[in-house]
């Protein structure tokens, strides 16, 4: 069986260059909305304004064939393994966000809080934050 994605739509954001982007949603990023493809819609129907998702993004910009880089882009630590770090950049770019919603319309478009990532970028997927 081969691997496949299927995205389910992309993130609408103010980002819209890699230097714009915080490390970290919790640092400074704007809020986003994303509008779930039609055919996915069903899929969203019971989430909450004020629930906790996780958003799992395709990181579409990101270095496939990095294996080690500097943690948080500090060339003053060690080179590491890119797998011991956050780094969107690494061999499957899959961008994991923890966000909060703040809205949602009849029409499947989700407003979310501080989302780190530049407009346009494919979202795969949106779990539950259990506690």
């Amino acid at each position: 069986m081969e691997p496949t994605l299927q995205f389910i739509r992309k993130i609408h954001s103010t980002l819209t260059t890699l230097e714009e982007c915080p490390l970290q949603g919790n640092e400074n990023a704007p809020e986003a909305v994303i509008t779930i493809f039609p055919e996915f819609f069903e899929g969203v129907q019971h989430i909450t304004e004020g629930s906790e998702i996780i958003l799992l993004t395709w990181l579409h910009l990101a270095d496939r064939t990095t294996l080690k880089c500097y943690p948080r882009n500090n060339r003053e630590s060690p080179f590491v393994g890119v797998f011991s770090t956050r780094s969107p950049d690494r061999p499957n770019p899959i961008g994991i966000h923890p966000v909060k919603v703040l809205s949602i319309s009849d029409t499947g478009s989700i407003k979310v809080s501080g989302l780190e990532v530049i407009n346009q970028t494919p979202l795969i997927d949106i779990k539950p934050v259990w506690k």
